[in-house]
């Protein structure tokens, strides 16, 4: 059986951690550099650092903080925000990311995903996709969940994978720091849809959220959350005991 990841979210702006609920009311949480340590420490598989502003704002990435978030961890760095070239890529790997995670990038100009995957190779190629319901369709939002792309989610992700993505970020804007669960109908959509690993975001509130996305979406990879690691309501050493109990494969 494949081992399932846990992974803690890092939504920056101005150089700090902060958490919101659907993707607005933005509060301060910590020190990017402080909790990714101890998220390294504590058993985390990966980390993901978005600089959540960077796009909107149309400025580039806080490479400094990333630089020193890299330093301190022991595990697979997962970096995204204004993502807009094959330089950006360059230029944030060579702050010590693993992978790098592209949005409204992506939107802009597709063929970005392919040239990156062509230099970097597809491993390093995530694309973060920021889902939401419109009149019943799944909707492509794009500048941090603000703009409304009018692209079909499904369709969308699918493209981005044939030109070269390895892996697939799912953040449903609805579930977004709700609490109330995975969004796990837009999940099951997107794992039939493609054959390289989702990362389900948005929804997490309790253990049972996570036992529950990996028995009814098996085929997802790794459950990513924010607000609930963050504010200590679950810890990952508890949660891996929890999921292994209930016959989940992580690593302990």
């Amino acid at each position: 059986m494949i081992t399932k990841r846990i992974i803690p979210c890092l939504d920056v702006r101005n150089g700090r951690v902060v958490k919101g609920v659907n993707f607005e009311g933005l509060r301060d949480v910590s020190s990017p550099v402080e909790l990714a340590r101890y998220y390294s420490d504590c058993g985390a598989d990966e980390l993901v650092f978005y600089d959540i502003t960077a796009s909107a704002e149309g400025r580039l990435l806080f490479t400094d903080i990333l630089t020193e978030v890299a330093k301190c961890i022991f595990i697979p760095l997962t970096v995204g925000g204004a993502i807009n070239t094959v330089e950006d890529f360059d230029r944030v790997l060579k702050c010590g990311a693993d992978k790098v995670s592209v949005n409204s990038g992506a939107i802009r100009n597709p063929d970005l995903i392919r040239q990156a995957a062509e230099r970097y190779g597809n491993q390093c190629v995530v694309l973060s996709a920021d889902i939401k319901r419109v009149n019943g369709e799944f909707h492509v939002f794009a500048k941090g969940g603000r703009e409304d792309t009018g692209i079909e989610g499904i369709s969308w992700i699918r493209r981005c994978v044939e030109l070269g993505a390895g892996e697939v970020v799912v953040n449903s804007i609805d579930t977004d720091g709700v609490k109330g669960g995975f969004d796990l109908e837009m999940l099951r959509a997107v794992c039939d849809a493609v054959s390289v690993p989702v990362i389900a975001s948005g929804g997490a509130g309790s253990m049972e959220h996570f036992t529950t996305l990996f028995h009814e979406v098996p085929k997802v990879d790794a459950g990513l959350a924010a607000s609930i690691f963050h504010f200590g309501e679950v810890t990952i050493p508890d949660l891996k005991k929890e999921l292994q109990s209930n016959n989940i494969t992580v690593r302990l």
